[in-house]
């Protein structure tokens, strides 16, 4: 019995060996102090394609740089540390070695997009409206940075989206709490925040709507030629709008008219929109 069980064991390995031997050595079996640049660079690419887990990627790229710091694989090899760094959410660790790309190769090709991947890595940070807002002003600053210095680059279209967005939620950020303080009849406080909207965000989707709020919040103080104002910006600029038409019937159901009154930052912004100069 126990030469039956020898030779099953023998048996059991000489497949697991036949099989290690028509597979491929596994990559703790081969030391990689033995291979050259090129050869780590494409296992680190094999495991990019073939692994929806980027660790083993990651671990191959910052190799070539640890074996061959001046080689131009581990040029390539930072620039997809980085990359694979991301798409493992590691969103620290690909600033990082995007910014050590851009310090080291500033003038390269691939520059342009180290940038990008940086401000990515704050953008695709941006979680829901009520969070803190820093990130959004780091995603703002770096995705402006790559218009900048990259304006024919493939990633400036994209920079200039995602920087249009990271602003719409600032923009939200400041609407939200807006309107937590018009619900608390805390109406000085809302004004402040809308007021906000309108004069640093006026070219955001959240407008139309701070303009509204204005004048509930203005007719909740009996302020009413700064409620009209704000009723006239909101008429001369977006009259398809549903919150022009409940603010229309907010000011004439008080026997008043969306016209610019009176002397405020209001009017302003109205002056400013009869002149072109406003959105």
């Amino acid at each position: 019995m126990a030469g039956v069980k020898s030779r099953a064991f023998i048996l059991a390995a000489l497949v697991i060996a036949g099989l290690s031997g028509c597979g491929g050595s596994k990559p703790d079996q081969v030391p990689l102090e033995s291979l050259t640049a090129e050869q780590i660079y494409k296992k680190g690419e094999l495991a990019l394609e073939s692994n929806p887990k980027p660790a083993e990627a990651i671990r191959y790229f910052s190799e070539v740089e640890r074996l061959y710091p001046y080689s131009e694989w581990a040029k390539r090899s930072l620039i997809m540390q980085a990359f694979s760094q991301h798409k493992a959410k590691a969103y620290e660790e690909a600033r990082a070695s995007a910014q050590r790309y851009l310090d080291l190769y500033p003038a390269e090709e691939d520059a342009a997009y180290a940038q990008y991947l940086l401000a990515l890595s704050y953008y695709d940070q941006i979680d829901e409206v009520g969070r803190d807002q820093g990130l959004t002003f780091q995603a703002l600053q770096s995705m402006r940075e790559v218009i900048e210095k990259y304006p024919d680059s493939e990633y400036a279209r994209s920079a200039i989206l995602k920087f249009d967005l990271a602003f719409d939620h600032l923009a939200a950020k400041e609407m939200e709490i807006g309107r937590y303080y018009l619900k608390k009849g805390q109406y000085t406080a809302a004004i402040n925040r809308f007021r906000v909207v309108v004069q640093d965000f006026q070219t955001t989707s959240h407008t139309p709507e701070a303009l509204h709020r204005l004048v509930e919040a203005y007719l909740a103080l009996g302020l009413t030629d700064e409620a009209q104002t704000a009723g006239a910006i909101l008429g001369h600029n977006f009259q398809s709008s549903p919150f022009y038409d409940d603010s229309h019937r907010l000011l004439t159901g008080r026997g008043l008219s969306m016209e610019a009154k009176g002397q405020s930052w209001l009017s302003n912004v109205y002056a400013q929109v009869i002149q072109g100069k406003w959105l």
